[in-house]
């Protein structure tokens, strides 16, 4: 009987558990449910929004006893992530509010807890989207106007302070104005002469702001045919065309409207005080930007008319596009669908403003959101699902860009080339080519033919030669590229009468023969060294440029099959390139040679000269002082050598984050094992003299867990660390004093030539070098921005020249 008792104990444990779980897992059920719910709320269903709406809130009432936290967070995340459906969700909020008020209390207590953390963890998108949810509320009789009113004016307080940097005020400011097209109309109804004091603040902050930045940004350095306006200026305009037209819109879906007889009834919350947080050094705030503008209503054939640069819609309509690409970038398809499926998709000229507003993100400055790429598959994946228009406007776009291509932004050049090829491949090379030959008769330098030009080295990386010869144009013969073969000049005609000659061939037989690189260096050592003079034959030189020329050369032509064959053989013969490779003017030396032999190759010298920054066998700084070398005069406006030089500062930089992150890592783990140390031997003292009164002696039991011991740093590997995170910063400020050293002394020559001879400096070639040095500023601007005290001191002094220095002062303007 007692066995028996037992079993029937046993099995009512496990019963009581099994319930536990049963109701654990109803539990999590219904809220994934609810959460579907909520998330789904205003797309496709076969019932009106109104009775979706209804039906959910009654929902969600029945379940509040439930899973009263569940639904305050959904609620509070939902018009973040998804800004788009920001009004269905303060119907929502509003509806609940109006039944239970004490949720809309507990709700707006939350909605204003999300906003601080917002603005204090500098989740500006966040905060901004938080910010519209709040002022939304009060078109739902949520949340009273006198208080929102109070809030925005202390937001615009935050925009008149002393001693912080202007992008903190202007995204304040940015906040404000871009809240107002959901809630103006109410505020204009109920509190006209507020509403009027606050923008009469907002007009005088914006007469008072300095927009040096401006001409960086910009895409085209010219306003004809459209202007390139500064962000808050554009707004701004949008804005004060709204109030003329007493604050009505026709793009915002305001579904609260159909509830009004209902919200009207519903008792306000006052919003909370509201500070914002004061400015940190460590905030980093959005830099500004210029507004892109391709086409107006001329563009786009006859139907629905494409809304003026200045009204609210063209802003309304442009960030919901924006938002949609952040939201599903990373999936193509759904991307192109979801933008193809825009709410009032049939009032405007949906694919125009599609096409522009992804170019707009294409050649956003300082850089794109995303890669080039994620642009280029989006546009083709739009082609894919409207083949009937989508094309065709892509095809006017390009048309706009090439013929507006002489005022472009350098950086914009490149990305521009960079898609069109990509774009070409995707449509077997299919382009009206002839509709460009005007183009032939322009000098070499001029951007037309140069646009070409890249756009078909770039292509040829991505088909081949002959199809080039059979798909363009004959008049283009001086604009194909040569086929990607190497110049090996010890098998060209009159190498026998070179220095090094013999050596090569039979370095070329021993490696062949799969020697080792001993035996390379052996066969290398009898060159003599060109570098000797007879009056100099005592003194040792530093490297002999014969050996490496005949090495570097020989070894990549072996290897010139594949780019596979090509690290190979780096990674083979590593230690005789070190050996070679000892001082910077050795390594200059090896790039020159890789240079000479894949001349017409640009994707294996970039290739080549990766993997030797990676394999160590050159520095940075000397592919930045080879970059501007006498012997690379002729490749100074090709798009290659850039394309070298940013992969060289990228890896320095990366270089100098790896090294920053792993001693961040050291000593957190320092700190907490000193940490662990310490709670450790308070527990045994304490231990020690709760045992001593019993005469026990304290055992340690404590089980140590794995890679204690192995993780653990000593504080001589973090110093270790610290020295070696050092140098690599001394290192990165050295490569950027070099690069832009050389920027300056060659635009100075060329400035100071041009004024001596009496001709103008504004040339082709000026403009590609100005555009470049804007390019490695705003490229690399995070990295730049911590030495551009030490680049004021030494470099872009007072003293030089001013086209020069503005470059500079547009830049450090970005984050004033």
């Amino acid at each position: 009987m007692n066995r028996r008792r037992a079993y029937e104990d046993d099995g009512d444990f496990y019963g009581e558990r099994n319930r536990k779980r049963r109701r654990v897992s109803e539990n999590q059920e219904m809220e994934e449910r609810l959460e579907a719910l909520i998330l789904r709320v205003g797309e496709n269903s076969t019932s009106s929004l109104e009775s979706n709406l209804e039906g959910l809130v009654s929902v969600l009432e029945s379940d509040l006893g439930n899973f009263r936290s569940k639904i305050l967070r959904i609620l509070s995340e939902c018009p973040i992530k998804m800004p788009e459906k920001c009004t269905i969700y303060s119907t929502m909020v509003g509806l609940m509010n109006a039944k239970n008020y004490n949720f809309g209390g507990e709700f707006v207590d939350h909605m204003v807890k999300t906003f601080k953390e917002s603005l204090k963890q500098c989740r500006w998108d966040a905060a901004r989207y938080a910010l519209r949810f709040l002022s939304d509320l009060v078109n739902c009789h949520v949340i009273s106007t006198n208080s929102l009113l109070q809030l925005l004016d202390n937001m615009v307080d935050a925009a008149n302070e002393d001693s912080v940097p202007q992008v903190r005020r202007d995204w304040y400011v940015f906040a404000v104005l871009s809240t107002l097209p959901w809630v103006g109309r109410e505020l204009y109804e109920k509190k006209e002469s507020a509403l009027e004091n606050l923008l009469v603040r907002i007009e005088v902050f914006l007469n008072k702001r300095t927009k040096k930045h401006h001409n960086s940004l910009r895409v085209w350095s010219v306003d004809a045919p459209h202007p390139q306006e500064e962000y808050l200026d554009c707004l701004w305009a949008q804005i004060r065309k709204l109030r003329q037209d007493n604050w009505a819109e026709k793009h915002i879906p305001r579904p609260y409207l159909a509830f009004d007889s209902v919200l009207c009834e519903a008792l306000q919350h006052n919003l909370p005080l509201i500070h914002p947080p004061p400015h940190q050094d460590s905030f980093e705030y959005p830099m500004p930007w210029v507004v892109y503008r391709m086409f107006d209503y001329t563009d786009c054939p006859a139907g629905p008319i494409l809304p003026g640069a200045h009204s609210i819609e063209r802003f309304l309509i442009e960030e919901h596009l924006h938002s949609i690409i952040e939201s599903h970038h990373w999936e193509r398809k759904d991307c192109a669908a979801h933008l193809l499926n825009l709410s009032y998709k049939d009032k405007i000229p949906l694919e125009y403003c599609i096409v522009e507003v992804i170019f707009a993100e294409l050649f956003k400055m300082p850089t794109p959101r995303y890669l080039d790429i994620c642009y280029g598959s989006i546009l083709i994946e739009l082609c894919k699902l409207q083949p009937s228009k989508m094309p065709q406007v892509l095809a006017q776009a390009t048309e706009i860009l090439f013929m507006r291509i002489d005022s472009m932004n350098t950086s914009c050049f490149d990305r521009f080339a960079n898609w069109f090829s990509y774009h070409l491949s995707n449509f077997q090379f299919r382009w009206s080519w002839d509709d460009w030959d005007s183009c032939l008769l322009l000098e070499p330098e001029h951007p037309r033919p140069k646009f070409i030009e890249e756009v078909l080295l770039k292509c040829l990386r991505l088909s081949y030669h002959d199809r080039f010869k059979e798909m363009m144009p004959e008049t283009y013969s001086k604009l194909i590229p040569k086929p990607s073969l190497p110049t090996y000049k010890y098998t060209m005609e009159g190498a026998a009468s070179l220095p090094g000659t013999a050596t090569a061939h039979k370095l070329v037989v021993a490696i062949r023969q799969k020697c080792t690189p001993e035996d390379v260096l052996n066969e290398l050592k009898d060159l003599p060294n060109p570098r000797e003079t007879s009056e100099n034959d005592m003194v040792e030189s530093t490297f002999n440029p014969l050996k490496i020329d005949v090495f570097v050369q020989t070894l990549l032509n072996l290897g010139s099959k594949s780019f596979s064959h090509t690290f190979a053989a780096i990674s083979k013969f590593h230690l005789v390139f070190k050996a070679l490779a000892e001082t910077e003017e050795a390594q200059i030396c090896i790039l020159h040679n890789v240079f000479e032999l894949w001349v017409n190759h640009q994707q294996m010298m970039v290739v080549i000269i990766d993997k030797l920054l990676k394999t160590q066998i050159v520095e940075c700084s000397a592919v930045a002082t080879w970059v501007f070398s006498k012997e690379m005069v002729g490749e100074f406006t090709k798009m290659h050598l850039w394309e070298i030089l940013h992969l060289t500062i990228k890896k320095m930089n990366q270089h100098v984050t790896k090294l920053s992150k792993e001693l961040s890592d050291a000593k957190d783990r320092l700190d907490r094992t000193a940490e662990s140390s310490s709670s450790e031997s308070e527990e045994e003292a304490t231990a020690a003299s709760a045992t001593a009164g019993a005469g026990a002696t304290p055992q340690r039991r404590r089980k140590k867990t794995a890679g204690d011991d192995s993780d653990k740093p000593t504080e001589e590997q973090v110093e270790r660390m610290e020295e070696k995170l050092e140098a690599a910063y001394v290192d990165q400020k050295r490569l950027f004093l070099i690069i832009f050293q050389r920027f300056i002394m060659i635009l100075s020559e060329h400035l100071v030539k041009c004024d001596t001879d009496g001709r103008d400096y504004d040339t082709d070639w000026y403009r590609w070098t100005v555009g470049r040095l804007q390019q490695v500023f705003m490229m690399h601007h995070e990295q730049v921005q911590k030495y551009s005290s030490t680049l004021e001191s030494l470099l872009f002094t007072s003293d030089i020249d001013p086209h020069i220095l503005d470059v500079f002062h547009q830049f450090t303007a970005l984050r004033s």
